[in-house]
């Protein structure tokens, strides 16, 4: 039953996103895995009302930060005040209190703005003036960002980007998908319709189910060995962290359960891999390889590592 919840909340997304299957179950994954999720393209292609979609197809808190050069990190945490009326400072919650959040353009904002997120995303609470203050579950991060060589951006350090479960990208529409885009959109944004299909309760639970799928040792070796071959290849001048291991694990049961299935397949981590790995992996300098080709460079990595058989598996 709970299952089933999942593909109404699949289908209500794609009343608003069409022809973005693949898109969606990914940042579904995400949501399963209790991981954040960077949507990397040129502006239009609809990474905004992709998020939007979400969040309004779940009946929980959801808030939208547009980042700009001059935002600062008290825009985002919140601030103490003094309230002259009862002669005290209060605390003035910024909209990171909130289930899903919206950074939109991310990188738009100076490095200092984006790093008030770390905490967040890391440890589900914010730490002010020596007060921590718990964030309520589930708590979803979601950060749209311009490709690096349009104006105005500012490339995201190598910590934040880490605490980003998986990055993925929209892709422009095929010519059959947009004149849908166009016919359905003509006399109003379908995203005005659409209603809540699952509550933050029903999520948490979905959360927790995901979660107890099943992963042989072998597959976590598989991981592991996937990992330190990062580690080793002379083109990368950082390789995937335990950080990044671990998030390829939690992705790896969540795909499995959106699939309808209770163990992990060795598909389905070499499917996650450049989601889960890309953008945690820094190229070497020099190196023949560039950001646009680093998918080559991962096919090598995944080419390399031996996959355990189906014997092993179930052995």
């Amino acid at each position: 039953m709970s299952r089933e919840k999942l593909k109404s909340l699949a289908e209500n997304i794609s009343q608003v996103i069409i022809g973005k299957k693949e898109v969606t179950e990914l940042l579904l994954t995400a949501l399963l895995a209790k991981g954040h999720c960077l949507i990397d393209d040129v502006p239009g292609v609809g990474k905004t009302k992709l998020a939007n979609s979400l969040a309004r197809s779940l009946g929980i808190e959801f808030k939208r930060i547009q980042f700009t050069p001059d935002l600062q990190p008290a825009d985002i945490t919140g601030i103490y005040f003094y309230n002259q009326k009862d002669g005290v400072f209060q605390f003035r919650p910024g909209p990171v209190f909130t289930n899903i959040l919206l950074a939109d353009e991310v990188n738009r904002a100076v490095p200092r703005t984006q790093s008030s997120l770390l905490e967040a995303m890391e440890e589900q609470q914010v730490s002010i003036e020596g007060t921590v203050f718990p964030l309520a579950g589930p708590f979803l991060v979601i950060a749209t960002q311009n490709p690096l060589e349009l104006e105005g951006t500012f490339p995201l350090p190598e910590a934040q980007l880490d605490r980003f479960l998986m990055k993925i990208e929209m892709g422009y529409p095929t010519v059959a998908e947009e004149v849908e885009i166009l016919d359905r959109f003509k006399q109003r944004d379908p995203l005005q319709d659409l209603h809540p299909v699952l509550d933050g309760e029903l999520i948490t639970a979905l959360q927790e189910e995901a979660a107890k799928a099943h992963l042989t040792k072998d597959l976590m070796e598989y991981i592991a060995r996937l990992a330190q071959a990062t580690r080793d290849n002379p083109h990368l001048r950082l390789g995937l962290s335990p950080r990044g291991s671990l998030a390829l694990m939690r992705a790896s049961l969540a795909y499995a359960y959106l699939q309808g299935r209770e163990f992990v397949l060795p598909d389905d981590i070499k499917y996650l891999f450049p989601y889960v790995a890309g953008h945690r992996l820094i190229l070497e300098y020099g190196s023949e390889y560039v950001e646009d080709s680093k998918g080559a460079l991962i096919e090598e990595i995944l080419a390399q590592v031996p996959v355990p058989t189906e014997d092993v598996l179930h052995g």
